[in-house]
């Protein structure tokens, strides 16, 4: 059985929890924006990891078509059908604009 301390024992305890509370409160104050950072800066890795996937899919593509233009003639032709408007002699090129006023084939 703990002895009566009085007045001056419970107000030591109430101020051991208070400092208590305090630290806590003054750790949860430093250490939330590092975890709001650290989602943030997670968040981004993830989306630049996106990007990047995007951009190598869009390097083998590109890679692809300059192979088949520096190989395939045809490819050299449509090309030049799709994106010059070239067409062969006799044949007739119909244009169609759109509602921008700018047609581009792709």
């Amino acid at each position: 059985m703990e002895p009566d301390t009085g007045i001056w024992g419970r107000l030591t305890r109430a101020v051991m929890f208070l400092l208590l509370v305090a630290l806590l409160a003054l750790l949860a104050q430093l250490y939330v924006p590092l975890f709001k950072q650290n989602q943030r800066l997670r968040e981004r890795n993830i989306q630049l990891e996106k990007d990047i996937v995007e951009q190598e899919a869009l390097a083998r593509r590109m890679d692809q078509e300059i192979e088949a233009l520096r190989s395939d003639p045809e490819a050299i032709e449509r090309r030049a059908r799709e994106q010059l408007g070239y067409g062969k002699q006799g044949e007739v090129i119909i244009r169609f604009k759109s509602t921008n006023g700018v047609y581009r084939p792709r």
